[in-house]
């Protein structure tokens, strides 16, 4: 009996997706099982990109309010195209409730520039948060060694990019 939901999920989600050649039609069915396993990790219509629900992140200062003028930045000055460009990448994320208008006179403490860049034909917003770094207490998480995530990896059957 074939599974009619994981059909569904290779015709929607690995469309585009772009298999290796030189595996064997086993291997592809593992990696077509192990996607299908960890489907909701994937951006679908049905499932779209947003916030993440039920995770909040802090960011804590090591400054108090009132905030220096440094974290107040205005925008960076921009082209009519990279304008156009900034402001449909700004309403996707705002529709995906990636981000969330602030009122025109709200208390804002601290502002981002953004600058928006083209890669593969698409724009991409990139915010330049060097001054809120410089006030960030780090979050001191253990992150491996590139030696031990190496050595890790050489185990790997597959190694795939998203």
């Amino acid at each position: 009996m074939k599974d009619v939901n994981k059909e569904k999920f290779v015709s929607d989600q690995l469309i585009e997706a772009q298999i290796s050649t030189e595996l064997t039609l086993e291997m592809k069915e593992e990696l077509i099982e192990t996607l299908f396993q960890y489907r909701e990790a994937f951006v679908s219509d049905n499932e779209p990109l947003g916030a993440i629900k039920g995770h909040e992140v802090e960011i804590i200062l090591n400054v108090e309010r009132p905030y220096p003028p440094l974290l107040i930045r205005p925008a960076y000055p921009s082209s009519p195209g990279a304008r156009e460009a900034l402001e449909s990448v700004i309403n996707e994320l705002m529709k995906l409730g990636v981000l969330r208008k602030v009122g025109h006179n709200a208390e804002v403490e601290d502002t981002t520039p953004v600058i928006i860049t083209l890669h593969n034909d698409k724009s991409r917003m990139v915010g330049d948060f060097e001054a809120l770094n410089t006030y960030t207490i780090p979050d001191r998480y253990p992150i491996p060694s590139i030696h031990e995530t190496l050595t890790q990896l050489s185990k790997a059957k597959f190694i795939t990019s998203m």
